[in-house]
């Protein structure tokens, strides 16, 4: 349906009201994640003719997830192409593509089925125009679903945020809401190096407002970015992906004690922004990292270096904590599940003891 309103509101209009009405709808407008990703893809198919995508039922099946819904008919089987279930084959091809001048779009149906390939990622993909000497770009997308679903246990729930942004050649993004989806998504399709989008799946029916500059078949997020979704003076917390929600659901709690809590939203890990890390951590003396993957070696761990290399440190008035997921496999049951990943009570806590300290003069 979506598609098929962008492609009537590019036709000739007959009288004035039409266009009024239009634009009245793209300014109050709001949007699932999962739309604003499909649109997303589909203007950049529109534009350039060497964007297409490939993956596990991407095509007559509409997408696991109805992301590629309507693109099949629209663009055909050469540009919309459903594959075999071979992570490692069908990744290696899109690679080879694009350093043919393609710029293909690679979903996994989880980035937890992404291990089958990260040697084609790491190795094919990441490393290739530095091993080219700069001869031989590799302009690619991979795309899924990251971390935990809903009883998808071990094996389905990792967060693959620190994996990916460890790895030099690679960009990494991960959207929180329908803009952070749709304007990052066009970023990493236009980009000339290879991209990983990390999405969520628990995202994907979540509607959010779209403004009218969003709605613009041109609107992009610069890679490398941060928002500030919420200021605040007392504390920073500083996350990404769904624990965005998270985190603003705790501040409007804490906000009824007394606790301004400023809410730094990443959307690219790597780069990673650091000036607005910091910025913000010199307003407030105080920093909460929220993320669902592993303790050791994850975000927060960049983000708590980052803390004790700059000048932030001297602006600290308590030391760093961090909220991630257990140091466990995930398990399958509901409240095994639940007590494994960040939740807002632990927010709550972490920040009204960070703010109870006292410095010592």
């Amino acid at each position: 349906m979506l598609s098929a309103f962008r492609s009537l509101s590019r036709q000739p209009r007959a009288a004035s009201t039409l266009l009024s009405f239009s634009q009245r709808t793209f300014a109050t407008s709001e949007m699932t994640v999962r739309d604003a990703i499909n649109a997303a893809i589909d203007e950049e198919m529109e534009r350039d003719s060497r964007v297409f995508i490939l993956g596990e039922e991407v095509a007559q099946y509409q997408g696991a997830y109805k992301v590629t819904k309507g693109l099949y008919q629209k663009y055909g089987a050469k540009r919309v192409i459903d594959t075999p279930i071979t992570e490692m084959g069908f990744t290696g091809m899109a690679i080879g593509a694009a350093y043919k001048d393609l710029r293909p779009i690679v979903e996994f149906m989880t980035w937890n089925f992404s291990m089958q390939a990260i040697d084609q990622i790491i190795n094919s993909a990441a490393k290739q125009y530095y091993m080219s000497a700069g001869d031989v770009a590799c302009p690619i997308v991979f795309r899924g679903p990251n971390g935990n679903a809903a009883g998808t246990s071990a094996q389905h729930s990792q967060c693959f945020a620190a994996w990916y942004s460890s790895c030099p050649g690679l960009k990494v993004v991960s959207p929180y809401n329908s803009e952070d989806a749709k304007g990052l998504m066009k970023a990493a399709i236009r980009d000339n190096n290879p991209v990983v989008v990390l999405e969520h799946e628990l995202m994907y029916g979540v509607s959010f407002p779209m403004s009218e500059e969003a709605m613009s078949s041109e609107f992009v997020i610069p890679i490398g970015k941060a928002k500030i979704e919420r200021e605040g003076s007392d504390v920073t917390i500083v996350t990404f992906s769904k624990m965005v929600g998270l985190a603003l659901e705790a501040s409007e709690q804490l906000a009824s004690q007394g606790i301004s809590c400023e809410v730094i939203n990443l959307r690219s890990l790597r780069p990673i922004d650091r000036d607005t890390i910091i910025n913000s951590v010199k307003k407030t003396g105080r920093i909460v990292s929220i993320e669902t993957g592993w303790p050791q070696c994850g975000i927060g761990s960049e983000i708590a270096a980052i803390m004790m290399e700059s000048e932030a440190f001297n602006w600290l008035d308590a030391p760093m904590e961090r909220i991630t997921g257990a140091d466990v496999p995930m398990a399958y049951a509901t409240d095994l599940e639940n007590a494994s990943l960040p939740q807002v009570e632990d927010v709550l806590a972490v920040v009204n003891r960070l703010t109870a300290r006292k410095l010592v003069a």
